[in-house]
């Protein structure tokens, strides 16, 4: 197979995959979805997560349960004590979720990297100009769920949760292939902001970001799930504490966590474009003081 005739079937790939996740009723199919997955008739349960095993590599071993009530049960799944070890160095800040690393380094100014050759401004992702002022020459990482990994996202460190705003929007495909193509994608999809404050009093943001089939944000310091019929407020005044590890909150299926970090820290040494991280794994390290 020559060169040229790989390169035209990968982007024909890109194509098809891009059209059957994209270019169809994105927000009916999610609310079909969240539907769909919460059926509890056994067969229905059991061919949906068979099938959802053929074509990925969902491992139900670390599970604490075998047992589903659901697809979106299985979904939302709870880990073993201990499947995630926790760094408990008080200057690393660990990673709030397994995830694939995406576009990650320092804002430059306001503006972040989607992917290469797509930018984004601060402005746009979180809507407020006092937010953006703090996160100005700040450091970003992007976090990508895949549909078979863990859902659930963890406090990085010690931190009380100060405000939450809820921005309604679209329900994109957040993969790589739709990141190429559609500019400012996460500034157009669902997402909450979470603003924490750390032990040190260092501001530490989360950003899950929604997509296509997991429109829904389900956040334990708010009491209504975040999804395509929540109706408001969008600023949530809420107070919650967490302990480095503790659970934080979870993705219906699969998506995106943009955290921003203060610019005096640094990137842990294991943090590489690709590379998969697990919750609890070093994703930054605060300067000594």
């Amino acid at each position: 197979m020559t060169m040229r005739t790989t390169l035209t079937k990968v982007f024909l790939q890109e194509d098809i995959n891009f059209l059957l996740t994209n270019r169809i009723p994105r927000r009916l199919l999610t609310r079909f979805m969240g539907w769909f997955s919460k059926i509890e008739q056994p067969l229905v349960r059991d061919a949906s997560i068979a099938l959802w095993q053929v074509f990925s590599d969902l491992d139900l071993s670390e599970a604490r349960r075998k047992q589903f009530k659901s697809v979106h049960d299985c979904f939302t799944r709870e880990l073993k004590d201990r499947a995630r070890p926790i760094d408990c160095d008080p200057q690393v800040v660990v990673s709030p979720c397994d995830a694939i690393i995406g576009a990650h380094g320092r804002i430059a100014g306001t503006e972040l990297l989607q992917i290469k050759g797509f930018t984004y401004s601060l402005s746009d992702f979180l809507g407020s100009p006092l937010l953006v002022e703090r996160h100005r020459d700040g450091l970003y990482v992007t976090l990508r769920l895949t549909s078979s990994m863990y859902h659930r996202f963890h406090a990085p460190h010690d931190s009380s949760v100060e405000r939450v705003t809820y921005i309604s929007g679209d329900t994109w495909n957040v993969n790589p292939i739709a990141l190429r193509r559609i500019e400012k994608l996460f500034c157009k999809n669902e997402r909450a902001v979470i603003e924490t404050r750390l032990c040190n009093r260092d501001l530490l943001t989360l950003v899950p970001v929604a997509a296509i089939l997991v429109a829904s944000i389900r956040l334990n310091c708010v009491d209504a799930p975040l999804n395509l019929a929540y109706r408001g407020p969008n600023l949530i005044p809420c107070s919650g504490h967490y302990e480095k590890g503790d659970e934080m909150g979870w993705f219906e299926h699969g998506s995106t966590i943009v955290v921003l970090a203060p610019g005096a820290w640094s990137f842990a040494e294991s943090v590489d474009l690709g590379g998969v991280i697990r919750m609890g794994q070093p994703l930054f390290r605060m300067p000594a003081r």
